[in-house]
C-alpha cells in the first residue's frame, strides 16, 4: 500500500506516511522479489513502458522504478534501505527518473517542499552550490523535531472510515482525504501485518520546526520583496519554472508560502548565480555589459566613428548617389578589418600565451603522473609524444591561439618545449609531435597546415 506522489512534489515512504496524501494498493508489484523483478515489469519499450534499478553501494540498498503495468500514465518508484525500510511511491509516468536521481546518496525522506532527512538530521532544500564538494550546501533546519506515526495516532482515528485506492481507477485530480488520520490508522493496521515491519515510533510522518510554523511563513509578496523583484515577476518565474524558485513549504487557500530561511537561501542563490554575477559586474553600464565588454564596445565605437565620419573618403559615401551595396560592403570590410587586427586589444597575447603554457604543462604533468603510477620502470624513462596528451579544452584553446595568433603561439610552443625538456628531459620532437597530434584530433586546422606549421617549430636539421 503506497502513497500517490503528485508531480513536482518530493518523496515519501511506505514506512513513513505523508500527511494528506492518499494510500494506493501496490500488491500487484513484485516488491518482495528484488529490484531486478521491479525493473522487469516495465521493460517493454515497444509498449511505451520502462523500468530501471541501481544499487546503493554506500549502504547496501537499491533504487528502482517501473511504469505501472495496468495504467501506463502512472509509474512506481521504489527504494530499499537496510535500516530505514522500503519506499514505494506512485507518480506520473515520466517523473520517476528525476526522483530516482534525487534518491541517490543521503536523502531518505522529503517533507515540507524539499526539507530532507538523512536518517538523523533534517536539512533545508539544497540551493547554495558548493564548488569544492560539487554539491549543494547542507543547511540544517532550526530545532527540527521528527514526527512519527505513533505521535499522531492517539486512538481517536477510526480505520473503518478509510479505504485503499486502486491504481486502475485512480483519479489524479481528486482532492486529498479530509479524514487523513483515519487513513493513517488503516495504514498502521495493515503495516503491522507486514513481516519485519518498523515500529510506529520509527515511521516518520513529518518534520516540525520553528521555521515551519504558520506565523513564520512568507507569501508571494514577501518572497518577491526579498528577491528585489515584483510579485508578478515571481509568479511568472513559478509558472515558467524559471530562476530556480524553491518549492513552497505549504499551500494555504491555494497560495504558496515559504519558510524565511528557504527564502533567504533563494536570495543568496540568486546573488551567486550567473545572472546575479553578470548584474553585479554590469552595474551602471547602459547596455548591461561587463566591464571588459564595455571597454571593447567603447574602443571600437571610437574606431568606427573615426573610420565612418572623420575620414573624408569614407564620409562621402553617405551621400545618396554613392550609397550602394558595393560602397557599404567596402566600409563594412574596413570595420571588420579593424576588429581583426585588434584581437590583441581584446585578449592580450602575452597573458593568453602564459596561461596556455601553464595549462599544457599541467596536462603533461598529469599524464606522466598517471603513466608512472602504472609502471615504476617508466618513471625513469624520458617521455615521448605518446606519453603526452592534452585534455580537449586545452587542445581547443591552443588550436584557437595558433589560428588567431600563429606567431605568438609559435613563441609559446617554444617555451613549452623548453620547459618540458627542463622538467622531464623530454626530447623537443616528442613535445612537437604530442601538440600536433592533439591539434589534429581536437582542432580545426587541416593536417596539411598543421604539418607545415609544426615543421617550422621542430628541432633544426643538422647540416654537418
Amino acid at each position: 500500500m503506497s502513497h500517490y506522489f503528485r508531480p513536482f512534489a518530493n518523496g515519501t515512504r511506505t514506512d513513513h506516511p505523508v500527511p494528506g496524501l492518499p494510500f494506493v494498493d501496490d500488491s500487484h508489484l513484485p516488491l518482495d522479489e528484488g529490484p531486478e523483478a521491479i525493473e522487469a515489469v516495465g521493460r517493454h519499450e515497444a509498449q511505451g513502458t520502462w523500468g530501471r534499478f541501481d544499487p546503493e553501494r554506500s549502504n547496501g540498498g537499491w533504487r528502482a522504478f517501473t511504469t505501472d503495468p495496468i495504467n501506463h500514465n502512472l509509474a512506481w518508484a521504489v527504494r530499499y534501505h537496510p535500516e530505514h525500510g522500503r519506499t514505494v511511491i506512485l507518480m506520473s509516468d515520466g517523473h520517476t527518473s528525476s526522483l530516482h536521481n534525487d534518491w541517490a546518496g543521503d536523502p531518505l525522506l522529503y517533507r515540507a517542499g524539499g526539507y530532507w532527512w538523512d536518517g538523523t538530521t533534517w536539512y533545508r532544500p539544497g540551493q547554495i552550490w558548493d564548488p569544492v564538494s560539487q554539491d549543494y550546501e547542507r543547511r540544517k533546519a532550526q530545532a527540527a523535531v521528527t514526527v512519527t506515526a505513533s505521535d499522531m495516532l492517539d486512538g481517536r482515528a477510526d480505520p473503518s472510515r478509510a479505504h485503499v485506492l486502486k491504481v486502475a481507477t485512480f483519479d489524479r485530480e481528486a482532492p486529498t482525504p479530509e479524514n487523513w488520520l483515519d487513513h493513517l490508522a488503516m495504514w498502521a493496521q495493515l503495516h503491522a501485518q507486514q513481516e519485519n515491519a518498523l515500529p510506529l515510533d520509527r515511521c516518520v510522518v513529518n518534520v516540525a520546526s520553528p521555521e515551519l510554523s504558520g506565523d513564520q511563513l512568507l507569501g508571494v509578496p514577501e518572497m518577491a520583496a526579498r528577491g528585489e523583484i515584483s510579485a508578478s515577476t515571481l509568479r511568472a518565474y513559478i509558472s515558467r519554472r524559471e530562476s530556480d524558485v524553491p518549492l513552497p513549504q505549504a499551500t494555504v487557500g491555494g497560495r504558496a508560502q515559504w519558510s524565511r530561511p528557504v527564502a533567504e537561501d533563494w536570495v543568496e542563490a540568486r546573488r551567486r548565480s550567473a545572472d546575479g554575477v553578470r548584474a553585479a559586474m554590469s552595474a551602471g553600464d547602459r547596455d548591461e555589459l561587463s566591464p571588459g565588454a564595455a571597454e571593447v564596445r567603447d574602443r571600437f565605437a571610437n574606431d568606427f566613428l573615426s573610420t565612418l565620419w572623420e575620414r573624408p573618403d569614407v564620409r562621402k559615401r553617405w551621400i545618396l548617389r554613392q550609397r550602394n551595396e558595393a560602397s557599404v560592403k567596402e566600409v563594412a570590410d574596413k570595420l571588420a578589418w579593424s576588429v581583426a587586427v585588434s584581437l590583441d586589444r581584446i585578449l592580450p597575447t602575452d597573458i593568453l600565451g602564459a596561461t596556455i603554457r601553464h595549462a599544457v604543462l599541467d596536462d603533461f604533468a598529469e599524464m606522466l603522473r598517471l603513466r608512472d603510477a602504472k609502471s615504476r620502470k617508466k618513471a625513469a624513462e624520458k617521455p615521448y609524444w605518446w606519453d603526452l596528451n592534452l585534455t580537449i579544452p586545452v587542445a581547443k584553446m591552443l588550436d584557437w591561439f595558433v589560428r588567431h595568433h600563429p606567431d605568438a603561439a609559435h613563441w609559446t610552443i617554444g617555451e613549452i618545449m623548453r620547459e618540458a625538456h627542463n622538467r622531464w628531459d623530454t626530447p623537443a620532437d616528442a613535445t612537437v609531435k604530442a601538440l600536433r597530434s592533439a591539434l589534429n584530433m581536437d582542432g580545426e586546422l587541416s593536417e596539411e597546415v598543421l604539418k607545415d606549421y609544426f615543421d617550422r617549430l621542430g628541432p633544426g636539421k643538422s647540416t654537418s
